[in-house]
């Protein structure tokens, strides 16, 4: 029988995921401290697919403590799914859980973008979402249908996004955060970086979108959250997991973002088809684009320039498959 879980029950169980994140925070800092003078870490795909110790006793600790209070949800999460435990997607509360997001970052001892994230898949749909990174004491909390917030430190929640959004014309314009990836294979790294080339190449370059620049934060959860913020346009990825984008996309909906996944998703001419709806396939897709919220003017809709600038990135970059 699938748990209901209406406004009251999403509201205390961010109460408990906010905790529950602080908590495993605490672990993150022991453990970075500790990781500085060891050589204890270990890949799992290649040399710079990276896990360590902590990686698997963040997700231990959070693991055991949802099971402690809600022993009926599901759980998926980043290092169980690797070590061959892999459950089926369905209709009952099921959190999802990266327990070290920027494991590089960690690893290096770079604070700015390491964070865990804690999301609630409900109805085969991201509904609830935390992301803390304890380094900065950033802490980015949603609900569907209740807004996202970043608190910083022990201060109040600020709606987000921070600010009022300005317009985005074109690419040309945007600041725009993408990532490298742990595939370093031939295909995919051209492929990255000929799309690179042309957002970032001037009129020399065929099809140049000369955008602001390009960042690489190294962490899906805080290239989600910046997006939610507003410091970033857009954030663009393909080989991700759910349990890298789960909470963000709730912290990103919110904050009036959306979410899409492949270049498929608008190549419909099909209006009865939404293209920012995060379906299951585009949940589990593997490939995501996530836009800023952008503010109605006297030519088009918020929703109107944020699909305008989608096709637009699209046109610009190549598609191809995560492995």
């Amino acid at each position: 029988m699938t748990e209901t879980l209406g406004h009251t029950e999403l509201r205390s169980i961010l109460t408990f995921t906010i905790n529950l994140a602080r908590m495993a925070g605490t672990l993150m800092l022991e453990g970075s401290q500790a990781i500085q003078s060891t050589s204890d870490v270990n890949a799992k795909k290649n040399s710079v697919d990276l896990v360590t110790e902590y990686d698997v006793a963040v997700e231990n600790l959070v693991m055991s403590e949802i099971k402690k209070v809600y022993p009926n949800f599901g759980f998926i999460g980043e290092e169980s799914y690797s070590s061959g435990t892999r459950p089926e997607l369905t209709d009952e509360p099921t959190f999802c859980v990266d327990p070290i997001d920027g494991t590089t970052n960690f690893v290096h001892g770079f604070p700015f973008a390491t964070c865990i994230s804690i999301g609630l898949i409900y109805e085969k749909r991201p509904v609830l979402g935390v992301i803390y990174n304890p380094f900065l004491e950033y802490l980015y909390t949603g609900i569907e249908g209740q807004g996202s917030y970043l608190t910083r430190g022990t201060g109040q929640p600020m709606k987000l996004p921070l600010a009022s959004p300005k317009p985005l014309p074109s690419l040309s314009k945007a600041l725009i955060a993408v990532e490298w990836g742990s595939d370093r294979g031939v295909p995919t790294i051209n492929k990255k970086s000929s799309s690179f080339v042309r957002l970032l190449g001037d009129e020399s370059v065929s099809g140049g979108r000369m955008a602001h620049s390009l960042r690489s934060l190294g962490s899906a959860a805080m290239n989600f959250s910046m997006v939610a913020q507003g410091g970033f346009d857009l954030y663009w990825e393909i080989g991700c997991w759910p349990w890298d984008v789960c909470a963000g996309i709730v912290i990103a909906q919110e904050a009036g973002g959306v979410v899409t996944g492949s270049h498929a998703v608008l190549a419909t001419a099909d209006p009865s088809v939404d293209p920012f709806k995060v379906t299951p396939e585009v949940l589990t897709g593997r490939k995501y684009m996530v836009i800023r919220k952008l503010p109605d003017t006297p030519q088009e809709t918020g929703r109107e320039a944020q699909l305008r600038i989608a096709r637009e990135f699209y046109e610009t970059v190549e598609d191809y498959q995560a492995k």
